[in-house]
């Protein structure tokens, strides 16, 4: 069932604390340290083997640590309940299977389809902003996969869950509005792959929001985020092993 548009989530005077903090570490902390952990790995990644390895354990850390403060606000106001941030079963079980097969499949086909061209050394969408990420050893894949499944799992409670129900029962935003809110932050968080990663992570968050706002539920949401992130982590070719550091996509621009 889709969010009605009179929800009201009670937040208790901890939990809007709480909330706020975050909300602003969101908005102004992640798209600045997010830009400087990735210039940091795309600069040593040629020459530390541990770079990428440290990297993805930093942010499976960090991802967590905020999804564990969004559940804390949770518990922390008695009138609040799950199913206001999103944590619920959709009313349309059905809806959601069918998307997530269709996602997969989507996923999949176009996955083959960068893997081709990345392999005939053509031009791969994207590719220069996440380089760096892309892993080269078992070890390094594995952690890509959980970082492709924590990103889709935490994003969504603290982006959508955690700020929309904040937006409307903290800020008095109408629901529409803080959704909205919900994107742009989301948005910057896309700061680290300069200006392109602001318009994709915003169409992107768009669509999520979406989907979030339609079922009521973050399930759908959260296993399509999955499903794209742990494609683009997992399907290209690692950069070839150089002397020269790889460039963040930021310091060009």
């Amino acid at each position: 069932m889709a969010i009605s548009p009179d929800f009201s989530p009670d937040f208790s005077p901890a939990a809007t604390a709480l909330a706020a903090v975050l909300g602003a570490y969101l908005l102004l902390g992640e798209p600045l340290l997010g830009r400087r952990m990735y210039a940091s790995l795309a600069r040593r990644r040629a020459t530390e083997p541990g770079a990428l390895v440290g990297y993805f354990r930093a942010a499976l850390g960090l991802w967590w640590a905020l999804a564990a403060l969004a559940a804390a606000a949770l518990l922390l106001s008695p009138g609040l309940a799950a199913a206001d941030l999103g944590i619920a079963p959709p009313d349309k079980p059905a809806v959601v299977v069918v998307g997530v097969l269709l996602a997969t499949v989507i996923a999949v086909t176009s996955g083959r389809a960068l893997r081709d061209l990345d392999r005939q050394g053509k031009h791969v969408p994207g590719r220069a902003a996440i380089e760096a990420m892309l892993p080269g050893t078992p070890r390094e894949r594995a952690l890509a996969v959980a970082f492709g499944v924590t990103d889709g799992v935490c994003a969504e409670f603290v982006h959508r869950g955690l700020l929309i129900a904040f937006g409307v029962g903290v800020l008095g935003l109408h629901l529409y509005a803080a959704a909205a809110l919900s994107v742009l932050v989301y948005a910057l968080a896309g700061y680290y792959q300069g200006r392109q990663g602001l318009l994709v992570f915003g169409v992107f968050g768009a669509l999520l929001t979406g989907l979030y706002l339609a079922t009521g539920s973050l399930l759908l949401p959260m296993a399509l985020h999955v499903v794209l992130s742990v494609r683009d982590l997992t399907v290209l070719a690692p950069p070839t092993p150089s002397a020269t550091p790889l460039t963040a996509p930021l310091a060009t621009k």
